[in-house]
């Protein structure tokens, strides 16, 4: 079973989410992975999809249920009923019994936990802070397009692209922030257009101005740096696009050789 040459199919990709993969094709795929971001985002709009199935499945369910509240009221007069009794009982049903009801409770309470755990993950993992330094990678995984090193190099404006209002929007709503002043933030593509950065709501994210260190300013002169490298060969363009995806501030302090931002790079360009 090859990848190198081709893309993983939608079969393949679910197998791997559902962890249905043999230890060797697992290794296949995910070395795959890593290298195409094409299938990377694939999969991820996979396991969204199969998130929001569930969650809406979830809905229906719950409105079937019945209150826990009765049986659990019931069950509790039931168990306090037998308790109170004060003659010692000689009937082997009766303390049976009382083990049963417990095993009930037990199951309702485990019941109710893992129809609302599912729901709870899902929150918290979209709920990020409003004040990031590097993206939330369930939400912005990052997208490159299939390009090679001189179709990157020959682009003559090596800066971002504009990205429009309407998806903008969308970001700052995927990240919790909607009500959040667009002027604090840059949506920013993760892998820039300038490495082959691909024009997908997977590669954008909103990206603060000033209210951290490691602003936007900073990241743009790391595109600026790896671009540079790409094109005069001393850095290979997926490693580039692996680095600044996979950690930005990493890289950065990497090819700046520095732990903190640099002055020249924190001052923002009106």
């Amino acid at each position: 079973m090859k990848y190198a040459d081709s893309h993983l199919s939608d079969q393949q990709l679910l197998r791997d989410v559902d962890g249905e993969l043999s230890t060797k094709e697992e290794k296949l795929v995910r070395a795959h992975l890593e290298s195409c971001w094409k299938c990377r985002s694939r999969r991820h709009e996979l396991e969204h999809t199969i998130a929001d199935f569930i969650g809406v499945q979830q809905q229906e369910l719950d409105a079937k249920l019945p209150s826990a509240a009765g049986p659990r009221a019931l069950l509790k007069a039931r168990l306090a009923e037998l308790s109170a009794t004060s003659e010692p009982s000689t009937n082997w049903f009766q303390p049976r019994l009382r083990w049963i009801y417990a095993v009930a409770l037990l199951a309702i309470v485990v019941t109710g936990w893992f129809l609302v755990q599912p729901r709870l993950e899902r929150q918290t993992s979209r709920r990020p802070a409003v004040i990031v330094s590097v993206p939330n990678s369930a939400i912005t995984p990052g997208a490159a397009l299939l390009v090679s090193r001189p179709a990157v190099c020959a682009q003559e404006n090596a800066k971002n692209k504009v990205v429009p209002v309407a998806l903008q929007r969308k970001v700052f709503e995927e990240y919790g922030i909607a009500g959040a002043d667009p002027r604090a933030y840059e949506v920013d593509y993760l892998v820039t257009p300038a490495l082959g950065g691909a024009d997908d709501i997977h590669n954008l994210w909103p990206q603060p101005y000033a209210a951290t260190a490691w602003n936007a300013q900073v990241k743009d002169a790391l595109e600026d740096r790896l671009r540079d490298m790409v094109c005069d060969g001393s850095l290979d363009l997926t490693e580039a696009q692996r680095e600044i995806a996979g950690d930005w501030i990493a890289a950065y302090k990497k090819y700046f050789q520095t732990d903190h931002p640099l002055a020249e790079h924190t001052q923002r360009v009106e």
